[in-house]
């Protein structure tokens, strides 16, 4: 299977023409940062993602791989109810996402968010403290101190009170990446947080993520950089429609994969090969 097409699902019989027992998403373990059972979203009946079973392992950074139209922003979404989903089950340890909302922390495509409106960095991460604070509560000198500490945190302190819209790509990034940490989650889902920043904010974001997986926070990230794939993931779900493969990247992350991952396309495979020549990717 190669991952790039949907199939039909599966059958309710068993080799012998028996009604089969068809899973119902148990088998998950409970104690699993996320767990995906049979999960398929559509947009105007036309699948985005197919069939998709998955369990994140603990305290890892997760690399999502796959071209683009693979789905993996969906993924995101869909287990963040930010999108509806055809059919499935999305579990964080254990429960629904709607009662696990606050062991969650989400950064988006930077692409998706008004940066037009009127609020400074130290607003918009003050707001990653409202999941604690509650509605209509007031937001407190506790809740700024340690928004602004999360702000020092990525490096963003002297631009507290700086009007989002007057800040570069890579420092709006690092303000969501704030917010995120404000919120001191345990599963964090992030959307392709490297996407149009400069090389001193992406080592900034790598070294936010490793402390993260050093306190033994469970981190998904949508990525496409695939020369850098080794270097700042331990596991990887490589996407393409269907889970093409997942687990330890030094086991999934190979040329094989790559190929039914992302069907011949020569630019993304050239570098792929370059890794390989590097001896990044196991044949």
């Amino acid at each position: 299977m190669t991952g790039n097409q949907p199939t039909e699902p599966k059958s309710a019989e068993n080799s012998s023409g028996q009604p089969a027992t068809l899973a119902t998403g148990d088998e998950h373990p409970q104690n699993a940062p996320l767990s995906i059972h049979d999960m398929t979203v559509a947009y105007h009946r036309k699948p985005v993602l197919w069939d998709v079973d998955y369990d994140a392992p603990d305290g890892k950074l997760i690399g999502i791989v796959g071209p683009n139209g693979a789905g993996k922003s969906t993924l995101i979404k869909a287990v963040l109810d930010l999108v509806p989903k055809a059919s499935g089950r999305v579990l964080i340890y254990g429960k629904p996402y709607r009662k696990q909302r606050h062991l969650v922390g989400y950064v988006p495509q930077r692409e998706t968010v008004d940066w037009d409106f009127p609020v400074n960095a130290l607003d918009v991460v003050t707001m990653g403290c409202y999941g604690k604070i509650g509605w209509l509560k007031p937001v407190t000198k506790s809740h700024r101190e340690a928004a602004f500490n999360a702000l020092e945190r990525v490096g963003m302190a002297d631009y507290a009170r700086r009007q989002i819209s007057q800040l570069s790509g890579g420092q709006q990034q690092r303000v969501f990446l704030a917010r995120a940490l404000v919120q001191d989650a345990q599963v964090y889902f992030m959307d392709e947080p490297f996407a149009g920043v400069d090389a001193a904010t992406e080592k900034a974001i790598v070294a936010i993520l490793q402390e993260l997986r050093e306190a033994g926070r469970t981190v998904l990230v949508v990525h496409h950089d695939l020369q850098t794939v080794t270097q700042y993931f331990d596991h990887l779900l490589m996407l393409n429609m269907r889970i093409v493969a997942a687990g330890p990247t030094d086991t999934v992350f190979t040329e094989e994969n790559l190929r039914h991952t992302y069907g011949g396309r020569l630019t993304l495979l050239d570098e792929a090969a370059q890794a390989i020549a590097r001896g990044n990717i196991a044949r």
